[in-house]
């Protein structure tokens, strides 16, 4: 419902009109609903405007809507200034965070923030640099040559020859800025528009059967809607009938959305798109690039400049007038779900974009979701598998068992293992160590009392980053010194349990003294080159052995990799959360896929004490459509996604008692409309603390989506009138297909 801003009082820039207009914005607070202002310019859907706020000025975006009857113009503030150095933010951006808001039940207005880059959510002109070439204008063809001035002299017989951007300029000379002001301002030279560089094309490789099948399948679809699952084990080539697909889609004139998992897989990826799309504006969008840059990506895609973006989630949103094809690689992966503020998934996002725009998008893994395989069982989706790996030579690997009930560990490394590294060292072939945490080792523990390391914010444990001689949160970033003795019984004897990657560099180090150890954690990664330099060290046979954590499992290709060892895996098999198995296969199935994808033949090695667990047999086997059936009677049997549709009211409070109130009188308060929904609950979140907060939640699950969303709709209202009795202390949200419990 809008909302009305009760005063009166403004003043006005900008372009003014005759009378005025009720224009419905939308501000990036988290209020749901547009607010009324009056307009004595014109204002259209997606206009940037300033408006006041209480006693703030902010940014805002027009959006459609009717205003609501009844208010006098005396009771609304008008708009300040519209921003109309950029045009209008386009209806396709509107109607997606539009949908995004509705879908998982969040203000509007911070989702459509959410999705701008950040100089657009302030209040302030955007107006970006003339990137146009320059070029002679009829004067300036006319005028005579410059006398006795080198400079201009060079510059002027350079735009004889045609147009120079402002880059170019420079390089013939630095004071070319200054010279072509000038000429501007004489009329010599004037702005003409850029010539968009043919379609280039490097090298490249053969496809094999599988490939090309699936390619030509890809091509022969008619035009519109339609989603394809590119199913490919792990070094099929899926990468390569992506970018075979992309080459088509540019030379239709299109522009295309690639989105990504996790930032350290863009250098990678760019690389190759570069090598073989070498003339085409390439926009890279994550969260570690430079404010400008990000933005200047951002309206390169708006403006048609970039032709391909590649990108994490929030890329899902970036506006772009040509897209022609999106493609979803290792759409399975966990990261694509926001799990805070705006709970939005980028795939589906991705898929409602496809529909909505009348295009094909393609997913691409070798452990497609769960959700994924019900709707191409559905027929929703269309399948392509790829069931060879690309390169001729290279083989799945060979996947052994090691029962730790029954081996002699050394550093937590057992005697078949600790061979296997030695053999693949004397043969001069890289190996990696997966083990699923990063620092020293889990906890620090007392041996006299029991004292463990325990985050005084939450209900985990702190781990020793031994390098720092710190104790670190992995989940709120708490941090404190390491004791020199027990802080319950002053023992000085405390000691690491369990292993970490430093402690097992340090380990790997006294086993393989001459092995050069390259460790791999988001401790290592954090410097904006560091996955470059990775790449470097790697592919310069700098490097005998990887340690390191679940980023490694993802779409890297190491070449020469021939040994993968997994230590501590058994922790996702009992796990209270449901998606525990299918989310630990995935990543296992995935590391396990960096080796033997050249000449040597790979070969990885499960340190765990249940070897007999059908999720291990079917690692062994490679066989994921085995497993995935299975998990997917087992979910259908209990009434778990997919076979339902779910969504979590979280709450949380200072004290767990007030969450689990709050959460149990809605419960009571919301049954007589709960027509068809499961409400279970609540109960304690499955890491209870969470920086200073105890966490509780209600399950809410349907059979029907369209059910659920029509009671989800009638929450918010009535979640902040009964949060409101408990003060500000108490926090709700909803997560709609969550992904984590």
């Amino acid at each position: 419902m809008a909302q009305s801003l009760v005063g009166a009082g403004f003043a006005v820039k900008g372009k003014f009109t005759v009378g005025s207009q009720r224009v419905q914005v939308v501000v990036d607070l988290p209020l749901f609903g547009a607010f009324t202002y009056l307009s004595h310019f014109d204002v259209i859907p997606g206009q940037r405007v300033a408006v006041p706020f209480g006693k703030r000025q902010l940014c805002g975006v027009a959006v459609t809507g009717i205003p609501p009857e009844g208010l006098p113009d005396s009771q609304l503030k008008a708009i300040e200034q519209v921003f109309d150095g950029l045009p209008p933010l386009p209806a396709d951006f509107l109607a997606l965070t539009e949908f995004a808001a509705a879908y998982y039940h969040y203000p509007l207005g911070p989702t459509l923030f959410t999705a701008l880059p950040t100089g657009l959510r302030e209040a302030r002109d955007i107006i970006p640099a003339d990137e146009r070439p320059f070029g002679l204008s009829d004067q300036g063809q006319l005028a005579q040559p410059p006398a006795r001035q080198r400079a201009r002299l060079a510059l002027w017989q350079a735009l004889c020859d045609g147009p120079l951007t402002q880059e170019q300029a420079r390089q013939v000379t630095p004071q070319a800025g200054k010279i072509l002001a000038d000429w501007l301002a004489e009329g010599l030279v004037l702005r003409v528009a850029a010539e968009k560089p043919a379609l280039q094309l490097g090298s490249a490789p053969q496809l094999n059967a599988d490939q090309q099948a699936a390619l030509d399948a890809l091509l022969a679809q008619p035009g519109g809607f339609q989603p394809w699952l590119l199913h490919g084990i792990t070094g099929s080539g899926k990468t390569e009938v992506y970018l075979q697909h992309i080459a088509h889609s540019l030379a239709a004139g299109q522009q295309v959305l690639v989105l990504v998992p996790e930032i350290n897989l863009t250098p990678q990826l760019v690389e190759r798109f570069i090598q073989r799309f070498p003339a085409t504006r390439i926009a890279v969008q994550h969260s570690q690039l430079a404010e400008g840059e990000r933005l200047r990506n951002w309206l390169d895609a708006w403006q048609g400049r970039a032709d391909i973006v590649i990108g994490t989630r929030l890329s899902v949103f970036t506006p772009m007038p040509r897209l022609g094809l999106i493609v979803v690689d290792e759409e399975h992966d966990g990261s694509f779900k926001q799990q805070d503020g705006l709970r939005y998934h980028a795939r589906d996002l991705a898929i409602w974009r496809a529909h909505r725009a009348g295009l094909p998008i393609i997913l691409g893994s070798a452990t497609p979701s769960l959700e994924t395989v019900a709707n191409v069982e559905a027929g929703r989706y269309r399948q392509l598998k790829l069931s060879q790996r690309a390169h001729g030579a290279a083989k799945l690997p060979q996947v052994r068992l090691v029962d730790t009930r029954r081996a002699k560990l050394t550093e937590g490394l057992s005697d078949p293992v600790i061979k296997a590294l030695a053999v693949r060292l004397e043969r001069r072939e890289m190996s990696l160590v997966f083990i699923n945490r990063r620092g020293f080792a889990p906890v620090l523990a007392c041996s006299d009392c029991g004292w463990t390391s325990g985050c005084p914010r939450c209900s985990t444990r702190l781990v020793l980053h031994l390098l720092e001689r710190k104790l670190r949160c992995h989940h709120c970033g708490w941090e404190e010194a390491v004791p020199h003795a027990c802080p319950e019984c002053g023992a000085p004897d405390i000691k690491p349990l369990g292993e970490g990657t430093q402690r097992l560099e340090s380990a790997l180090g006294r086993l393989f003294p001459t092995a050069r150890i390259l460790r791999i954690d988001r401790d290592t990664t954090q410097r904006k080159q560091a996955w470059e330099e990775i790449y470097r060290q790697v592919h310069a046979g700098e490097v005998d052995m990887l340690v390191g954590t679940q980023m490694l499992a993802k779409g890297h290709d190491f070449g020469t990799l021939s040994l993968v060892t997994v230590l501590n895996a058994d922790g996702g098999l009992y796990s209270a959360d449901y998606r525990a198995s299918e989310r630990l296969f995935a990543q296992l199935t995935q590391v396990a896929g960096r080796a033997g994808r050249a000449d040597a033949p790979g070969e990885v090695l499960v340190q765990t004490q249940w070897p007999d667990h059908p999720l291990y047999q079917a690692l062994v086997a490679h066989d994921f459509d085995g497993f995935a059936a299975s998990l997917l009677q087992e979910r259908r049997q209990a009434a778990f996604p997919p076979s339902v549709h779910q969504a979590l009211l979280r709450a949380d409070a200072t004290e767990l008692a007030q969450a689990t109130a709050f959460l149990t009188q809605v419960r009571n308060q919301v049954q007589n409309i709960a027509a068809g929904v499961l409400i279970s609950g609540p109960a304690p979140a499955l890491m209870v603390r969470l920086a200073n907060r105890e966490r509780a939640q209600l399950v809410l699950e349907c059979a029907n989506r369209q059910q659920l969303h029509q009671f989800l709709d009638q929450l918010p209202p009535l979640l902040d009138q009964l949060a409101r009795q408990y003060g500000r202390g108490l926090r709700w949200s909803l997560d709609v297909d969550p992904q984590e419990m």
